[in-house]
């Protein structure tokens, strides 16, 4: 199953890498469009000669060369760009589709020629043999796309356009979202938009002014109430990092930060299915719609591309998708309460024993090699500092990773693609479920750490357990938890004094015969690796009046400082695993019951 997903997600990379470096262009047209249409904000007939040429020529052509570059750099992207103009000319339609099938065809020809030909040229006729297989080859595929593949295009186009209409008449245009967004979550989007609705958007909009096809996945607003569902009706953990989630997708339309949260709990796909329909509903109907494609999804984009005439209609189908997809999602949330730890959120993939000499080059891989790459090589970097590690970081495409890389990095969706992509490597894989959540990113980083030899302790392990200890008062108690984390090497001499200062301010004692010494919120950068110890006092010690006879200590790096407290507290609220902890005679039993 993964595979066969990996395999359409590869499709998927493979049709966003044709479009999506070109997207600037797209929304350059967008804007003349917008701009200087009959319809448009300032009409102006002398600027408006050049929306449909560079519709009709210029971004079928930059298709076909991005696309033929892809496949054979330059020399495949010239090719392509002169196979696609065949089809260009020889249709009435925009042919977008045929850059992206006449693009790849030429270039693999060409190279195919290449090496076929390779070593068998004689000195100074590379040039002349160069240039005219070229020229020969792409004057066979441009003609083939002016006789052949243009008609073919320009059915294959009228029918979709047709099938387009009739939904859109008939009401029917909504529930495309039943398949749309699921389909999202599953790192499929930029395949939808894209390679489907994209192409006839554009064709749509240079009829009408505008279109609502644009929308039927672009629309970010759904996933901004899905996020902010979570923000607020989520678990521990969804609370704390699903308002960044927010921001990013309001303001920068990064869907895949918010795709982890509905993976976590996939009923809760509901709220953008019910938004979406919602938004399409009255876009179809009042007449809305968007002069070019929305990309990135955020409510900046989404404005820039509304025309004058549909400013109110789009507003309320915005607003009113994120409203109904909130109201979706936070029911389902409140139905069907989730447990505070999710393994999908959590999931960090091992590397097993994978070893690396040297960290020169991390290569942070997305869908696309744009969104949630690109923030998340920021984050990474900055970790990545804060140990002293200062590599190469690098977000691309999954599909163009790089195999001189010393360590990927990527979303657990993605994985089976990435080791398409380095397939016959032994490049380590890491990856991680929430772009947003940064105990993933200290994982990673420990992750690393133990690749490079670097000397990282367990969490826990049984040298952080001590049995039948005696002390005199709670501050031996603290200060014997403190040397435990200084003497692992989790922490430096300082973090002692910031754990007595902890009990002072507000007592460690929980109840129950439990005390839980730890840090304070500055104490992180005194923390080198996260840790827990466990010390049992069978004759307890005194804590302001109350006996603690078991401590447990936690000094937590980063983020992990509040989920390590979480964890453990949940884990003692029941008073049959105190009571055997306080009998235990074997660490191996306290490993047991502690189970962290």
């Amino acid at each position: 199953m993964k595979t066969a997903q990996a395999k359409i997600q590869k499709f998927d990379s493979l049709l966003s890498a044709m479009v999506m470096p070109n997207i600037g262009v797209f929304i350059g047209w967008g804007l003349l469009t917008a701009l200087f249409i009959d319809t448009g904000w300032t009409p102006n007939a002398y600027l408006n000669k050049l929306v449909s040429p560079i519709l009709t020529y210029l971004l079928p052509c930059l298709i076909g060369y991005t696309a033929g570059s892809n496949i054979y750099g330059r020399r495949g992207g010239v090719i392509g760009a002169f196979a696609t103009m065949g089809a260009v000319v020889g249709a009435d339609v925009t042919m977008l589709v045929a850059g992206m099938i006449l693009g790849p065809v030429a270039a693999i020809c060409i190279r195919a020629f290449d090496k076929a030909v390779e070593g068998k040229v004689k000195p100074g006729l590379e040039m002349l043999v160069d240039n005219f297989s070229l020229g020969i080859i792409g004057f066979v595929i441009c003609i083939i796309g002016y006789v052949g593949v243009a008609p073919i295009m320009t059915a294959i186009q009228t029918v979709l356009t047709g099938g387009v209409q009739y939904l859109t008449n008939h009401n029917m245009l909504p529930l495309t979202e039943l398949f749309v967004q699921p389909a999202e979550i599953l790192f499929l989007n930029n395949a939808i938009n894209h390679g489907i609705m994209t192409p006839l958007g554009l064709q749509q909009a240079a009829e009408t002014g505008k279109s609502v096809l644009f929308l039927v996945e672009a629309s970010g607003a759904a996933w901004v109430g899905l996020s902010l569902a979570f923000a607020i009706f989520g678990n521990k953990s969804a609370k704390k990092s699903a308002p960044g989630a927010v921001i990013i997708m309001f303001f920068g339309g990064i869907a895949e930060v918010c795709f982890p949260y509905c993976l976590t709990m996939p009923l809760t796909i509901i709220g953008p299915i019910l938004g979406n329909m919602f938004s399409l509903f009255v876009l179809t109907n009042f007449g809305g719609g968007v002069v070019g494609p929305v990309s990135p999804g955020s409510v900046i984009s989404y404005y820039m591309m509304t025309p004058k005439a549909c400013m109110l209609v789009n507003t309320i189908a915005y607003f009113g998708s994120l409203a109904i997809s909130f109201a979706g999602a936070a029911i389902v949330l409140k139905a069907f309460k989730h447990d505070e730890e999710e393994e999908g959120i959590k999931e960090l993939t091992a590397t097993a024993d994978a070893k690396i000499q040297k960290l020169n080059k991390v290569i942070f891989a997305c869908d696309a090699g744009m969104g949630s790459s690109a923030m998340g090589v920021t984050i990474l970097k900055k970790k990545l500092e804060e140990i002293g590690l200062k590599p190469e970081i690098k977000h691309v495409a999954v599909a163009d990773i790089p195999k001189d890389a010393d360590v990927v990095v990527t979303n657990v969706n993605l994985e089976e693609r990435a080791k398409m992509s380095l397939e016959g490597t032994n490049i380590p894989i890491l990856t991680l479920s929430n772009f947003m959540d940064q105990t993933e990113y200290e994982r990673i980083i420990v992750e690393i750490q133990r690749m490079l030899g670097h000397d990282v302790p367990d969490v826990f392990c049984k040298d952080n357990i001590v049995l039948n200890a005696k002390y005199a008062n709670k501050e031996e108690a603290i200060k014997a938890c403190a040397d435990i984390f200084i003497k692992g090497g989790y922490t430096d001499e300082s973090y002692k004094a910031d754990m007595l200062q902890r009990d002072k301010e507000a007592s460690v004692y929980l109840g129950n015969g439990v005390a839980l010494p730890h840090g304070l919120a500055s104490s992180k950068e005194t923390i080198k690796n996260s840790g827990i110890c466990f010390v049992q006092v069978p004759d307890g010690v005194d804590f302001n009046g109350e006996k603690a006879y078991l401590l447990v200590g936690v000094a937590g790096k980063g983020e992990e400082h509040v989920e390590l407290l979480g964890k453990i507290g949940q884990t003692l609220m029941d008073e049959g695993v105190i009571e055997k902890l306080k009998n235990s005679t074997s660490k191996e039993e306290v490993i047991n019951l502690l189970n962290l």
